[in-house]
């Protein structure tokens, strides 16, 4: 009878174990890392909806500044920094958020005005230039 109890105790910390890791502290640790732009505190809606923002404006998918699994498998790493088109991005979006910062921190007839990546790209992953001739 002893040997069904401490299988019994097993198989509740067993579980308990396993509804941490799939719902509470553990899942938390399964967050976006290598963030050094966006907040870390980031929710996965609110980042899913920032890369649907750059998809757009851009006209580019995910491995245009993602880099593809090294281990073999499909789909993306995106933890990885390989792809330069990341740092790019990063880049970008220090540039944005300082100009916004400076120049359009004040509000013009009730709304404050700014700018964002489609400002310039326009749907395009290189934006257009013009020649001042």
């Amino acid at each position: 009878m002893n040997k069904y109890i401490i299988l019994s105790c097993i198989a509740i910390v067993v579980f308990a174990i396993s509804g941490f890791t799939n719902n509470g502290y553990f899942a938390k640790q399964n967050k976006p890392v290598n963030l050094k732009v966006l907040p870390k505190n980031i929710s996965d809606e609110e980042l899913t909806k920032v890369m649907q923002g750059f998809n757009a404006a851009l006209g580019v998918k995910c491995n245009h500044c993602h880099s593809p699994k090294d281990n073999g498998e499909k789909g993306l790493n995106f933890v990885s920094d390989a792809n330069p088109n990341k740092d790019i991005a990063r880049s970008m979006m220090k540039m944005t958020k300082k100009i916004n910062k400076k120049y359009f921190n004040e509000p013009h007839e009730g709304v404050i005005q700014n700018i964002n990546c489609n400002t310039c790209h326009n749907g395009n992953a290189e934006p257009n230039t013009v020649s001042l001739k």
